[in-house]
């Protein structure tokens, strides 16, 4: 697990646009099957079942215009940052599985 300072290196070399370009373009590659392991982490998460579905009416159903497209906009934010975190998660597991891949004939690691 890397430490604070190496974390925030790491963030400041994907600052370099030929570096970010190179992991757009994996990520481009692999988008349909991220897509999935990002549904179902969502899902399994709970983010979008009847919570989600009630918070959805709520904010279409606001009666005064203003208010409604603020409550939309929230909930918009809300999702892209949900996403996002989830996204980033899925993608750190990922890095993990192609770093130190599991031993099928030995999944829990032990030696």
């Amino acid at each position: 697990m890397p430490d604070e300072q190496e974390f925030e290196a790491a963030i400041e070399r994907l600052l370099d646009p030929e570096r970010f370009s190179e992991a757009e373009r994996i990520v481009a590659r692999a988008a349909p099957q991220l897509q999935k392991v990002l549904a179902a982490a969502l899902a399994e998460g709970g983010w979008f079942g009847e919570p989600h579905e009630a918070e959805t009416l709520r904010a279409a159903t606001v009666p005064d215009p203003d208010e409604r497209i603020a409550a939309v906009r929230a909930l918009l934010a809300e999702e892209a940052r949900m996403g996002m975190m989830v996204g980033v998660a899925v993608g750190w597991a990922l890095n993990e599985e192609m770093t130190d891949p599991v031993d099928e004939t030995n999944p829990e690691g032990e030696h």
